[in-house]
């Protein structure tokens, strides 16, 4: 098959490439050089530009693009920056798609669509209600629904993918900060620390959505994903020291004074996915697909470490 990967020389599309590329004809869409020796076009696809050229004879499109962050944090409206992005963009893209005769579109999402928490011993699942809490996670559940509809209208097989926190090689963001906290060997507070929280390793990501490719009963579906190991923070970062040859070096401190503290210095959020409960039930993935992670975490957490220390 023929393949288009957008946001082609990102996080994921970086990893996708060379997995794809065993068995299908891909192309990348991106605005920075690709890593690889691959058919790449540079086309904004935000602004409806004329995309037939990169679309011309495709199967299957990954839709991996999209903005994750706005360009300023004092931005007067955040949602209208996503929007025009993660929603008019992603529109634009897949109304020309299924013009030039694309049979499936894959659209990676994300699991703030559901929310930024589950409590006690709750999962989100493929049911749950779409409850964003930010401009974010408001803008991939709009594009979601408008990918539903578009669907419906121009028979454009719609597959989505909501992933929680993705980690491993190349990682930005939280993760990155984690294993760079891990490698000082300094005592870190959060050794009573015993939340749940999904993640999948960019590895098993890449084997998903390659899993979404080519099998028939992903056609209009939505899927929840995770490595199937929930952990705390105190026990990510004992396996990222344990990647290092280090002790832990983890002391007690109650959740309570991270949760102060968020609140005192204006980063609740960042207390919440610190200390919070975010857990994620894949278990459609599994059944419907028969899809089962080929990497644990600890392969995962391993393979961050080393890529870290190698940078």
């Amino acid at each position: 098959m023929k393949v288009l990967i957008t946001g082609g020389t990102g996080f994921l599309g970086t990893a996708l490439y060379p997995e794809l590329a065993k068995k299908h004809s891909v192309s990348l869409l991106g605005r920075s050089k690709p890593k690889y020796d691959a058919v790449h076009f540079d086309i904004d696809f935000i602004s409806g530009h004329d995309l037939s050229n990169c679309l011309r004879g495709v199967d299957v499109v990954i839709h991996c693009a999209a903005r994750a962050h706005v360009m300023s944090e004092y931005s007067d409206d955040p949602l209208s920056d996503y929007r025009k992005v993660n929603v008019v963009g992603t529109k634009n893209l897949a109304k020309q798609a299924a013009s030039m005769g694309v049979k499936r579109f894959i659209y990676i999402s994300s699991i703030k669509v559901n929310g930024e928490r589950t409590h006690n011993n709750s999962q989100y699942n493929e049911n749950s209600p779409k409850l964003p809490e930010d401009a974010y996670g408001k803008s991939k559940m709009e594009a979601e629904d408008c990918l539903e509809e578009l669907s419906k209208s121009l028979g454009l097989e719609v597959v989505i993918i909501r992933p929680p926190l993705i980690y491993g090689p190349n990682v930005k963001g939280n993760f990155l900060r984690l294993l760079s906290l891990a490698k000082r060997k300094l005592p870190l507070p959060f050794g009573i620390i015993d939340n749940k929280r999904s993640m999948i390793y960019i590895g098993n990501l890449v084997d998903f959505v390659c899993k979404c490719v080519e099998h028939s009963k992903a056609a209009n579906q939505t899927f929840l994903i995770t490595d199937g190991n929930d952990l705390s923070i105190a026990s990510l970062l004992s396996k990222m020291r344990k990647s290092n040859n280090c002790r832990p070096l983890l002391f007690p401190v109650p959740k309570v004074v991270f949760e102060v503290a968020g609140k005192l210095a204006g980063k609740s959020d960042v207390a919440a996915r610190l200390v919070g409960n975010l857990r994620v039930n894949s278990s459609k993935a599994n059944e419907l697909l028969d899809w089962e992670p080929p990497f644990s975490v600890d392969e995962g957490v391993r393979s961050s470490v080393k890529w870290f220390n190698e940078k």
